[in-house]
């Protein structure tokens, strides 16, 4: 199990053991004051922004707010085999299944590859977007790299040519996470490879009965900014997710995670009880007691103690919009109005200077 905290990175290896990393303590920075493209970098909070796990569990990597890429190995214990400075900001990471590589999408819209077999090697540009990424993801084979940007978009691009983009997946309303968070409360499922939408479910407009099937993938959905995680079944053959259960909390989630053995970690804005376990039983998820493990997370986890109620940084995540018609209106009839003038003081003009010549031509 690993908790992420503004400060520490707590990864439980296991019930008897515990590792600790301090991001301030980590190395500034390996390129001195510049970053990759030579400019000179600003300095950051150390808030841990992106993780994960390689596939076998033996790499962990962090991309944190002082723009550095942070690998460990895990076994036989755990140690730091690199830090390095990336481009831009991280938003998320992946490693390969082939656990030669790290993938990190970072706010300019761009996915960098950083070597593991190479631990100090720079990272290499792989694709762009024109804007924000909120995520990056690989298919089970390695061979397509997907990528959700903020403007509603998941691009699938072949891997060993990321310029070659093989599919769109479209129809969300607001930017989206791959896949467990959604930004405009609609679920939707896609074949990938063709783009094709396959099943939508708009989950404020969920009734019906839970079902108890267990005998296939589920996966989890997280709403931002409400206390709830819905429960979905995929079905393969009939190309759609079966609602399977609603967990409703009493504060707003941070996170959430799967175990191999379908257990289901939730950790929520709860300064006295941060962590909640939920394991299946009779085809539903039922909440485990975790008063043990809960005093020992408050202790340890006080550095988040002042993130309890403060202001979402989501909100940066969704496109601002702006009505300026009433601006380009007013603008429009103040223009029209010095138009009429300029051709009144022009016409007036032109009868004064007639009117002089034939005062002239009397005269005379």
């Amino acid at each position: 199990m690993v908790v992420v905290v503004p400060v520490f990175l707590l990864v439980f290896v296991c019930s008897d053991s515990l590792f600790v990393y301090d991001c301030i303590n980590a190395e500034k920075t390996t390129l001195g004051n510049k970053g990759q493209d030579g400019k000179p970098t600003d300095k950051g909070s150390d808030d841990i922004l992106a993780f994960a796990f390689s596939p076998s569990g033996d790499y962990f990597a962090l991309t944190d707010d002082s723009k550095r890429l942070v690998l460990f190995h895990t076994k036989p214990s755990w140690e730091c085999v690199s830090v390095r400075s990336v481009n831009r900001r991280g938003t998320s990471l992946i490693i390969t299944a082939a656990e030669d590589k790290i993938l990190v999408a970072d706010k300019s819209g761009d996915v960098y590859s950083y070597s593991i077999t190479e631990p100090q090697a720079e990272g290499k540009l792989e694709l762009g977007h024109l804007s924000l990424l909120l995520d990056v993801a690989l298919s089970p084979d390695d061979q397509y790299i997907l990528t959700a940007d903020r403007d509603e978009k998941i691009r699938v691009s072949l891997a060993k040519a990321p310029h070659y983009i093989v599919s769109y997946c479209l129809g969300h309303k607001d930017g989206l996470s791959l896949p467990e968070v959604l930004l405009d409360s609609t679920l939707r499922l896609w074949e990938y490879k063709s783009g094709e939408e396959v099943y939508c479910c708009h989950l404020s407009s969920i009734c019906g009965p839970e079902t108890t099937k267990t005998d296939q993938v589920c996966p989890c959905v997280l709403v931002l900014l409400i206390p709830t995680v819905y429960v979905f079944q995929l079905d393969a053959t009939a190309q759609q997710l079966v609602y399977r259960q609603k967990i409703s909390l009493t504060h707003k989630i941070w996170d959430i995670a799967f175990e191999e053995t379908g257990d289901l970690w939730i950790l929520e804005e709860n300064s006295e009880a941060p962590l909640q376990l939920y394991r299946p039983c009779d085809g539903q998820w039922k909440a485990e007691i975790m008063a043990g493990i809960n005093t020992c997370l408050v202790f340890l986890l006080c550095p988040i103690a002042g993130f309890v109620g403060a202001e979402s940084h989501y909100s940066c995540l969704y496109k601002a919009s702006f009505d300026n018609m009433a601006a380009y209106l007013q603008r429009k009839e103040e223009r029209l109005k010095q138009q009429k003038k300029k051709r009144q003081d022009l016409q007036h003009g032109s009868n004064g200077q007639t009117k002089k010549m034939k005062t002239e031509e009397s005269s005379l």
